[in-house]
């Protein structure tokens, strides 16, 4: 009776999370001009249509770019971060590592305005560069606390044998450190390029012409449901999954290596 119940609850559970998902990719091939109940008929015709709208095509490689991009970035910079405050004694140690984990606490409202003034001030145009150092700002602190988290004293060993060895500090660095915290920086990679691809309210803040696909969507949404949406929202959710698939791969071949 037990296993029965914990069963329905494990079936309840996922239900509530998948069904909109489900209904958003099932009326994405609605053959009708809305999508809603009941289902018209199935046809690719709002795949089609989206696949040759130039301003979509160019919001999705934007998303791409600003997703890959900045989430490399951030993962460089969260590395060197966590390896500096995990190896080396530096005066005022716990205040650096709260002050870069801060933003995971603020919202990305304030963010996106605090970085509107600054940038404003500055005089630094709004593009899809400003959009990157956002998504820097917002992914930056979740890669350093995988990272320093991930930094144990079985690497702590293998870099000082490294340097007994006669290894500078920078093959220390490229040769031990980066391999062995290999399934570290893919996870933060690749969760940090998740959270990049749908991140809406820093795009919309920090662009102005070289829009996302998040805020390309909203542009939509203001003329009204339609089928199309959904095929765009099927195409974001599918290039999410990818993502956590391809990194629940590598992270598995790593272990079996």
């Amino acid at each position: 009776m037990t296993r029965a119940l914990s069963w329905l609850y494990l079936l309840a559970l996922y239900g509530f999370i998948l069904l909109p998902v489900g209904a958003l990719v099932l009326f994405s091939f609605q053959d009708g001009g809305l999508p809603v109940p009941p289902f018209q008929g199935f046809s690719l015709r709002w795949y089609a249509d989206i696949l040759g709208d130039r301003a979509l095509m160019r919001a999705l490689l934007h998303s791409v770019l600003l997703a890959f991009g900045s989430s490399a970035l951030a993962c460089a910079l969260g590395f060197l971060a966590a390896w500096g405050l995990a190896r080396h004694a530096l005066p005022g140690a716990a205040l650096m590592r709260a002050i870069l984990v801060m933003p995971l606490a603020v919202s990305t409202l304030i963010v996106g305005l605090g970085l509107l003034i600054v940038l404003t001030r500055l005089g630094i145009g709004l593009s899809l560069w400003t959009a990157g150092i956002g998504h820097v700002v917002i992914n930056l602190p979740l890669c350093f606390a995988i990272l320093y988290a991930s930094m144990g004293d079985q690497q702590r060993s293998a870099e000082r044998a490294a340097r007994d060895l006669g290894a500078r500090e920078w093959q220390v660095l490229l040769l031990v450190a980066v391999p062995m915290l290999r399934p570290a920086l893919l996870a933060a990679f690749f969760l940090s390029v998740t959270l990049s691809w749908d991140e809406f309210i820093i795009a919309f803040l920090l662009t102005r012409f070289d829009v996302t696909l998040p805020v390309e969507i909203w542009s939509l949404l203001r003329s009204g449901l339609s089928p199309r949406l959904n095929a765009v929202g099927s195409l974001v959710f599918l290039v999410s999954a990818l993502a956590v698939v391809l990194a629940e791969i590598l992270l598995l071949a790593r272990r079996r290596t």
